[in-house]
């Protein structure tokens, strides 16, 4: 009986241990059509190296559709083919590729551009950052639905408006979104405040432009300024 009940006192001590033990389970991705290791990654805000050392990856080009992929920190999936663009291009876009309506863009704020659009070490800039100072009234710069508002690493407070056409625009770094996902906006509706969230050095705005989920030099949309920007001559 005396070995019987240490035997039981053993059993519990060991599921009381296993009981208080934390558990952890790393938060995996899905990969959907369309998705690659760095677009993945640009997303949850993870360098695409790091992705495929995390997932024991050798060759971060070889992933599959339907693959479940470790996401260090991540907590939650996010629509990766909705916060970034499946490729970019900086070719000025021919006349039929504008707006049939051709109303145009206007800047969100106003500011000198401190970053344009393209290569940028070893990273590709998918829009232009626009310096102003924090609190600044963010704007539509065309009219449409409000897709996405939410906090994302590396972006920070970002929104993102689709207009119809295939055009959509981003805005990030923002110190807070004033709008919710679903809101029709006005060209020049009041989507935010510029701050400086995410992966930024100073208070800006983080500004795309996409054609059928291509990022585009915003530059060639934008009205053009009588003096060109600091690090950005007009088109």
């Amino acid at each position: 009986m005396v070995r019987q009940a240490a035997v039981i006192v053993m059993l519990g001590a060991l599921a009381l241990a296993g009981a208080c033990r934390p558990t952890t389970s790393a938060f995996r991705h899905q990969v959907k059509p369309g998705e690659n290791l760095y677009r993945i990654g640009k997303a949850y805000g993870v360098d695409y190296r790091e992705l495929a050392r995390a997932n024991g990856i050798n060759d971060p080009s070889r992933i599959e559709v339907g693959d479940k992929l470790v996401i260090p920190n991540a907590t939650r999936e996010l629509p990766v083919a909705l916060i970034t663009p499946a490729r970019s291009r900086d070719d000025q876009p021919a006349e039929s590729e504008l707006p049939p309506d051709r109303s145009p863009f206007v800047w969100p704020v106003d500011g000198a551009v401190t970053s344009t659009f393209g290569t940028r070490g070893d990273a590709h800039h998918d829009g232009i950052d626009i310096a102003a100072p924090t609190g600044t009234a963010v704007h539509a710069a065309r009219g449409g639905r409000v897709l996405y508002s939410d906090e994302l690493r590396g972006y920070g407070n970002i929104v993102i408006i689709e207009h119809g056409d295939g055009y959509a625009t981003v805005y990030a770094h923002n110190q807070d979104n004033t709008i919710l996902v679903g809101t029709i906006v006005r060209q020049g509706d009041v989507i935010g405040e510029v701050g400086e969230t995410g992966e930024t050095s100073q208070p800006n705005l983080h500004f795309e432009v996409r054609k059928d989920n291509v990022a585009r030099n915003p530059l060639y949309y934008l009205p053009q300024r009588k003096t060109a920007s600091r690090g950005a001559p007009a088109p």
